[in-house]
């Protein structure tokens, strides 16, 4: 484990990072999901894909990586970018899971992996709606101490800046982004995810020109069952990529 201080928008930001494999050529940057870190994708996907250089990254608040503003999730691309010069990496492959896709999308890698990507925007049930609308209400009256009982479990033990940065990023509709995408993208998806649902593949499936999609039993993090056949669809997904090159 390694930490470069970078420095963003007059801050300094302490970023954890990893690298597998590191006389590799062929760069694979690999990004975690909210509240997740570097360790969790590391367990997952580091026995596997040994022509690859991985880089495992610890995402601005979360891991050993600090935050000391609220950021949006072009911060977190424009950070992990600034990561990537000191490490001399090529954007061949991103990895993103959840959260992390969202990032990696906006990297715009010669092959974008999506695992179980965030970005697809689902409308909020009712019960949901009222708390919000009850939780501003309190806050009109100045009654904000009983923020606790309204926001989001992921929410909860969030300092300040993060719990800004959640309010930002938490929402978010990237179908443009998705359908802007020019490169390849690789779909990988749990058949019982509840935190971001088959629904939302087959809608970035449509969206994105050229991207496969592939369903695993499992949940939101179906990927930890499944990791030596992800990677091997990502080998043969960068292959095709060289073909036509």
């Amino acid at each position: 484990m390694a930490i470069k201080s970078i420095q963003f928008h007059q801050h300094t930001l302490d970023i954890s990072y990893e690298v597998v494999n590191p006389k590799a050529t062929v760069d694979l940057i690999i990004l975690h999901g909210w509240g997740s870190n570097k360790n969790l994708m590391k367990k997952a996907f580091s026995s596997y894909m040994e022509s690859f250089r991985h880089i495992y990254i610890d995402l601005p608040g979360f891991g050993n990586s600090t935050c000391n503003m609220p950021l949006e999730t072009k911060d977190y691309a424009r950070v992990v970018e600034l990561l990537m010069i000191h490490l001399n990496a090529s954007k061949d492959i991103v990895l993103g899971h959840s959260f992390g896709g969202k990032v990696a999308l906006l990297l715009n890698p010669e092959v974008l992996v999506l695992v179980a990507s965030a970005g697809i925007y689902r409308s909020k049930s009712i019960k949901v709606r009222t708390k919000i609308a009850l939780f501003k209400l309190l806050k009109l009256l100045g009654l904000t101490k009983f923020r606790e009982l309204f926001v989001a479990e992921d929410a909860k033990k969030l300092s300040e800046p993060m719990y800004q940065t959640f309010k930002n990023v938490v929402d978010e509709d990237f179908s443009k982004e998705f359908a802007s995408y020019k490169g390849k993208a690789l779909l990988c998806w749990g058949k019982e995810d509840s935190a971001t649902p088959l629904s939302s593949a087959l809608k970035i499936n449509k969206l994105i020109k050229d991207s496969s999609l592939l369903t695993y039993e499992g949940d939101h993090y179906f990927f930890l069952n499944n990791a030596k056949d992800v990677s091997q669809n990502i080998e043969k997904t960068f292959l095709k990529t060289m073909e036509h090159k």
